[in-house]
C-alpha cells in the first residue's frame, strides 16, 4: 500500500449523498481505497474482526461526539466519498490531517494520535473515561498472514504503541477508545506468526513505534 493511495478530505462537514439524511458530524476523513481486496484484522467498531475489505476509513469527529449509530454514520461518509464494498470504519477526535507514517522493510504504518485523556488498561473502573481522542493505527503488511498471525499482529501493534507512549512520558498505555487495523494480501503462502520477534511482526512494531514517536515529538 503506497502513500499515494491515501486520500484526505477536509471541510466543515462531510455531506451525505442521501437527500433525507442529516449531515454527518464528520470534520475530515482519511480513506484508503484498496486496488484489490485485502485480508484485514481490526478492532474497529465498524468492519472489525477478520475478513476481506475494500477500504479503510479514519473519520475525524468533534470532541463532543455522541452518536451511537456508528455504522450508519460510516455509511453516510462512504456515500459522500463514493466508497463501495466492505470496509473498516474508525473514529477519532484527533486531527487526521496530521497523520504520521513510517515504513520498515515493506511494512507501512499510518497513525493518528489523540492523547487528550490517556489511561492505563488496568485502571480502576472509576478512573476510566472513554473519550474520542483515540490513537488509530493502520498497518499494511506485504505478505499474507494466517488469521492467528493477524490477530497476533494486532497485539504487536498495541505493544509497540504502549512502548512509544512509555518512552514519550505519557501516563497511560493508550486511550479508552484506541483502534487497530492490520491488512495483508489475501493470496499467497501465509506467514504463521505475527509476534514482535517474528519476521514481519518486528517490522510492524518498529514502524508503529516510529510513527507514534514522530507524531508525539511534533505536538
Amino acid at each position: 500500500m503506497s502513500a499515494s493511495e491515501l486520500h484526505t478530505f477536509g471541510g466543515p462537514a462531510l455531506p451525505s449523498s442521501r437527500p433525507r439524511a442529516a449531515p454527518s458530524p464528520a470534520l475530515a476523513a482519511l480513506a484508503w481505497r484498496l486496488d484489490v481486496p485485502q485480508l484485514a484484522a481490526s478492532t474497529a467498531p465498524v468492519g472489525g474482526g477478520i475478513g476481506r475489505r475494500d477500504w479503510v476509513l479514519n473519520v475525524q469527529v468533534p470532541r463532543d461526539y455522541a452518536r451511537r449509530d456508528v455504522g450508519k454514520h460510516i455509511d453516510e461518509v462512504c456515500d459522500a466519498l463514493g466508497l463501495r464494498g466492505s470496509g473498516v470504519g474508525m473514529l477519532t477526535a484527533a486531527e487526521v490531517a496530521a497523520v504520521a507514517a513510517a515504513e520498515d522493510a515493506g511494512v507501512r504504518v499510518e497513525a493518528t494520535v489523540g492523547l487528550t485523556r490517556p489511561t492505563w488498561a488496568a485502571a480502576p473502573d472509576e478512573a476510566c473515561d472513554v473519550a474520542a481522542g483515540t490513537i488509530n493505527v493502520v498497518a499494511f503488511v506485504p505478505v499474507r498472514h494466517t488469521d492467528a498471525a493477524l490477530a497476533n499482529l494486532l497485539c504487536t501493534v498495541t505493544e509497540a504503541k504502549t512502548q512509544a507512549l512509555f518512552h514519550g512520558g505519557v501516563d497511560g498505555s493508550g486511550t479508552a477508545s484506541d483502534a487497530v487495523t492490520v491488512l495483508c494480501p489475501a493470496q499467497g503462502t501465509a506467514e504463521p506468526f505475527g509476534g514482535p520477534r517474528s519476521r514481519y511482526g518486528a517490522r510492524v512494531a518498529r514502524a508503529v513505534y516510529a510513527a507514534l514517536r514522530s507524531r508525539m515529538a511534533a505536538r
